[in-house]
């Protein structure tokens, strides 16, 4: 599975010179967990997430403690490039998805820009893998029916069942045919693996 296929586009952006409250009203309005910052020229310059907006928004609460506290000494961050990530991570529409993952879990990060040259065509988010694989079962086998049949107009035919994500084909034996059908049922956005199986005589 490519990127493109999972991917949020157009992708949500805030610019650097963003005001924090304002971009804290994008993420919020858009349920988005982190957002691509841009410059005059939309060229991407950095990531924000949540938490680096959250960062000096909030003071602490006298009530949560008998020790009086004192106010800040510095005032909270007022623009996007002051609490932005300017070392970025980004994929691009052709990277497998897999690789997507492990840039997710090693940087610890929840989303990626997605990029075509220096052009910002999407974002993918852990949020957008975990809908892939929510979809329902009954959902990925009429995909992957359509997918056969794209190829295949005329036959060969194969039955096909999923069950959780996984691709059941049953078709003639027919191993190049048979190898080319395991090849698009694996490019549904959803099926995690492809099992072949054999008609009963």
């Amino acid at each position: 599975m490519l990127v493109r296929e999972v991917m949020s586009s157009p992708a949500i952006t805030v610019r650097r010179a963003d005001p924090v409250r304002q971009a804290i009203r994008t993420l919020y309005g858009h349920d988005i967990t982190a957002a691509p910052v841009v410059d005059d020229s939309d060229r991407l310059v950095g990531v924000v997430s949540e938490l680096d907006l959250l960062r000096g928004e909030f003071e602490p609460d006298p009530r949560a403690t008998v020790t009086p506290t004192s106010p800040p000494t510095e005032p909270p961050p007022r623009r996007v490039m002051e609490v932005m990530t300017g070392d970025v991570v980004t994929v691009t529409e052709t990277t497998d998805v897999t690789t997507a993952i492990d840039l997710m879990v090693g940087k610890r990060i929840k989303s990626l820009p997605v990029v075509r040259g220096d052009r910002i065509v999407g974002m993918v988010s852990r949020r957008d893998l975990m809908a892939m694989l929510a979809r329902p079962d009954e959902d990925l086998r009429q995909a992957v029916i359509t997918a056969l049949c794209e190829q295949y107009p005329s036959g060969p035919s194969w039955d096909v069942a999923v069950h959780n994500g996984v691709a059941e084909l049953r078709g003639p034996p027919h191993e190049h045919a048979d190898h080319i059908a395991g090849l698009l049922a694996r490019t549904v956005p959803g099926i995690v693996r492809v099992r072949h199986m054999r008609r009963s005589p």
